[in-house]
């Protein structure tokens, strides 16, 4: 029997909240902050480029081949063009902490 670990989640408002209380800051300030950062690094992407945040990881843009795919519905095959994706690559201080404060079971 294969068991899975329930994770919990979190949301912008959970975020918001958290700064919050930590800084004293109005959550409404903090809202406009999380949300005027959160609009600067898609508008980065958007234009081309790269988001480096030292200690945290980059949000980065990868370019995905063009493939070919299959319409499973139709049985024929379809070709994907060439296109790009947002991502998010972690820094290595950030994954070694996920690692060691998150062990698996």
């Amino acid at each position: 029997m294969t068991q899975y670990k329930i994770r919990k989640k979190m949301t912008k408002a959970d975020i918001v909240a958290k700064i919050s209380e930590k800084l004293g800051l109005e959550k409404g300030d903090v809202q406009a902050t999380v949300e005027t950062f959160m609009e600067e690094v898609k508008n980065s992407l958007e234009t081309g480029d790269n988001v480096y945040l030292r200690g945290f990881g980059s949000f980065i843009i990868k370019t995905r081949a063009e493939k070919t795919g299959r319409n499973i519905s139709k049985n024929t095959t379809i070709k994907i063009p060439a296109h790009n994706i947002p991502a998010f690559k972690p820094a290595k201080v950030f994954v070694e902490g996920v690692k060691t404060n998150n062990e698996a079971k």
